[in-house]
């Protein structure tokens, strides 16, 4: 049996689209240089784009090597390079929509996007930040488009300590930047609870993973 989806109430018969960014973006400054965005339901209709994204994305399960074994990662992966068409039209409109409202603050726009699909409370992924590339050197941002059923995303200082918490699903978006990559992690944690599917969707600049 396939993972179990329980749209909300309010995305039912929801036209599929982007909202405004702008003054509807609630930023949270960090220590060390780094903050995030937070704008809950950016995406209106986004149970419908879950359910296209859930069938249509040639998802591909990986293996990592783990100190002396080879594990399966927890979770489904798809990449899009910057050359690659996006697997739907609303996603090209919101990175076009991002690139308007960050790139001048970036000073570059985003180009690529990763798919992560999360298909029930065993998928996960642990404590890290972007630094693979430019990530681990340079300020950046990672925007991130959540759909689906809500996931707690946690945010941490680099080395541990207190971490915020933020449930992310149905169209939500949160936005990375600053120093946040190097001097921060994220996570979104194991959870023994009954929990639907939810699939991410994340924009980078070139050379940042």
């Amino acid at each position: 049996m396939g993972p179990i989806f329980q749209a909300s109430l309010l995305d039912l018969d929801e036209e599929l689209r982007v909202g405004p960014l702008g003054a509807t973006v609630r930023r949270t400054k960090l220590s060390r240089g780094a903050w995030f965005d937070l704008r809950p339901g950016w995406l209106t209709g986004a149970d419908q784009l879950y359910e296209r994204l859930a069938e249509s994305v040639p998802w591909q399960a990986e293996r990592r090597r783990m100190y002396d074994r080879v594990v399966d990662v927890p979770r489904l992966l798809k990449f899009y390079d910057e050359d690659d068409p996006l697997p739907h039209p609303i996603l090209e409109e919101a990175r076009r929509a991002l690139n308007a409202h960050y790139e001048e603050e970036l000073g570059e726009p985003f180009r690529t996007a990763g798919l992560c699909f999360y298909r029930d409370g065993r998928d996960s992924v642990a404590w890290h930040g972007d630094t693979i590339g430019r990530g681990g050197t340079e300020d950046t941002m990672v925007a991130i488009i959540s759909v689906g059923c809500p996931r707690p995303l946690l945010l941490r200082p680099r080395g541990g300590g207190h971490s915020l918490r933020h449930e992310l699903g149905h169209g939500d978006l949160i936005v990375m930047g600053g120093s946040c990559q190097r001097t921060w992690e994220h996570a979104i944690p194991k959870t023994s609870r009954p929990t639907g599917p939810r699939i991410s969707i994340q924009f980078r600049p070139r050379g940042v993973r």
